[in-house]
């Protein structure tokens, strides 16, 4: 686990990942944190990214993606006080988050959850899963670095970078 921003969570030797469809979650004895989030629709996708996307992703679970990072992330105050169309002018025409992206389809897969619409006490904003092969490590960590020296990186205020195998 490392921390790239903001405050760190408390470490662990192994997560749960439980799908609870929207119920709350309690917290169990010897738990450290609770991390949730929704899948929601895409906020900043154009219907022709949307589509290219849709045409290169591949889904989680596959059997060769044993290596999963974990990467919840919380944008400042000023990135919220943009209009929309101002954060999709950032996230893309300036920091190309999805071209950079789609550079490293198909092999990387992940699926982005939103932790701000469920509360403005959640700690993070967003929750981002990764999976893929210990092959597509180097390739990995080329797209976090890609993503990070962006503009797009000056909004983000707090990050964890959590990286696993998965059991």
């Amino acid at each position: 686990m490392n921390t790239l921003a903001g405050e760190p969570l408390a470490g662990v030797d192994a997560i749960d990942i439980i799908d609870l469809q929207g119920s709350d979650a309690d917290r169990a004895p010897g738990q450290r944190w609770v991390l949730r989030g929704i899948t929601s629709n895409e906020r900043y996708v154009t219907r022709d990214e949307k589509n290219r996307l849709a045409e290169q992703q591949q889904g989680l679970g596959r059997p060769f993606a044993t290596c999963a990072a974990l990467i919840p992330l919380r944008k400042s105050a000023s990135w919220w006080a943009l209009t929309q169309d101002e954060r999709r002018q950032i996230f893309e025409e300036h920091s190309r988050h999805i071209a950079i992206g789609m550079n490293y389809l198909p092999a990387i897969a992940r699926r982005l959850h939103h932790c701000r619409d469920l509360g403005s006490d959640e700690p993070f904003d967003f929750i981002t899963w990764f999976e893929f092969a210990e092959a597509d490590t180097a390739a990995f960590d080329d797209l976090l670095k890609a993503l990070r020296a962006s503009p797009e990186w000056r909004f983000v205020d707090r990050e964890v970078d959590i990286r696993l195998r998965l059991a």
